[in-house]
């Protein structure tokens, strides 16, 4: 797993090409890496990703927004229509900041 510290979140990206791997990695090794900051899962790698695929993401992100972190995919590849709605994915980068940085702000309005 490949990390990119930023100020306000992580960008993991997977060095070996395998989601199935990936996510496991994520879920048994890596997220004691990640698990306090917020996430954006790189997987614009990946090409094509196909939807049961994109759901191995879905027990990892639940897992993190219940925490109150964010966690953001991106890909280039998807029809939104074909995301599930508790899934965030974005086709770039940029946007998975500018993701980020809006839910900081509504988590911040939220404590008061």
């Amino acid at each position: 797993m490949k990390k990119v510290e930023e100020e306000l979140y992580t960008i993991v990206e997977d060095e070996k090409n395998d989601v199935k791997k990936f996510t496991s990695y994520i879920e048994k090794e890596g997220y004691k890496e990640i698990k306090d900051k917020n996430l954006v899962v790189d997987i614009l790698n990946y090409g094509k990703v196909d939807l049961p695929e994109l759901l191995a993401f879905l027990p990892i992100s639940n897992q993190h927004r219940a925490n109150k972190h964010s966690f953001v995919l991106v890909s280039e590849t998807l029809m939104i229509d074909d995301v599930p709605e508790e899934l965030i994915v974005v086709p770039t980068l940029k946007e998975a900041k500018d993701v980020i940085q809006m839910e900081e702000i509504e988590r911040d309005l939220d404590a008061f």
